[in-house]
């Protein structure tokens, strides 16, 4: 029994050691991580085709969580004075905290029923629906710049029994100068990359026709999450009849960004937070075909002794 106990302990401590560096999204089944490629189209008529790809990671600046409250009471007058005394008592405390705003949102307001069952002598069960009372739904919208403080939102929250935090957006005031700063470094690479593909064709491009196509995609941290469960299931030999009672796995959710990946440059590469991602793709289509390419026909003459001038036949 004792040497069982110390393998078993080794497989798992083997485990644990390369889980730290894979990662237990990949317990089950390899992670597939799409391609960054931007919907920017391709000819395919054998034009040349210069293409660059840039990426920015951007912080963000400032930030809205939106949070779900439910209230439920016997009589329009209650559920309203009992919804309106816990919002307003977590918004005396988060109010106080700097550089925060906030909003009410209406969502439904609606009556409640329940069914009433009847039974007479000689009949079925008759199941009736009588209003019981209200609900009422609102949601909690909190602007505010410093991470950190969504925490302290949290708390306060939960004191009036408010626990549903619906999302976080995530927003950037200099998403214009970012654009404007990957559209100006992929001209400079994409100047570069032109006078290599000359070089590599030894002809210039100077004259021929040129297309350019650009595009831009931005990814925000609400479209990035994702989720796995990480479990090992036992095996055990059991007959038909056996009553099996599986528990309920934990699902994990994680941040997944674009990977740096197919990118010619990346600004801000390392991500410590989520942030937004802006892709960048500028596409040059050179309008260039070997097999249209005019060709210059040479003929060739000589003078005979007598001062005669023939046409030479050259194949």
């Amino acid at each position: 029994m004792k040497k069982l106990f110390l393998i078993t302990l080794l497989v798992f401590s083997t485990s644990a050691v390369f889980c730290q560096v894979m990662g237990n999204s990949n317990y089950l089944a390899p992670v597939y991580f799409s391609e960054n490629n931007i919907d920017v189209q391709i000819p395919t008529n054998g034009d040349v085709v210069i293409s660059v790809k840039g990426m920015a990671n951007v912080k963000a600046d400032a930030y809205v969580a939106i949070f779900s409250v439910t209230q439920q009471a016997e009589t329009a007058e209650e559920v309203n004075r009992l919804m309106d005394d816990r919002i307003n008592q977590a918004l005396a405390l988060i109010q106080l905290k700097p550089n925060v705003e906030t909003y009410i949102d209406m969502i439904s307001f609606v009556p409640v029923f329940e069914y009433e069952v009847t039974k007479k002598k000689f009949s079925r069960k008759t199941y009736n629906e009588i209003p019981i009372g209200f609900e009422l739904k609102k949601n909690v919208h909190i602007k505010f710049s410093n991470p950190n403080q969504l925490n302290e939102f949290i708390q306060i929250l939960s004191t009036v029994e408010i626990y549903d935090l619906v999302r976080v957006d995530y927003f950037a005031a200099q998403m214009d100068s970012i654009k404007r700063e990957l559209s100006e470094k992929a001209q400079v690479i994409l100047k570069e990359k032109l006078k290599d593909k000359e070089t590599l064709l030894q002809m210039k491009f100077d004259t021929l026709s040129k297309r350019v196509l650009d595009g831009y995609r931005v990814l925000y941290p609400v479209e990035m999450y994702k989720s796995y469960q990480a479990y090992n299931n036992s095996s055990l030999n059991l007959n038909n009849r056996a009553n099996v009672t599986q528990t309920t796995k934990s699902t994990t959710n994680y941040y997944q960004p674009i990977l740096n990946k197919e990118f010619d440059f990346i600004l801000n590469p390392v991500i410590l937070e989520p942030v937004i991602q802006v892709l960048y793709e500028i596409q040059m289509t050179i309008k260039y075909n070997v097999e249209t390419r005019q060709v210059i026909s040479k003929e060739y003459f000589i003078v005979t002794p007598t001062g005669e001038v023939k046409k030479l036949e050259v194949k």
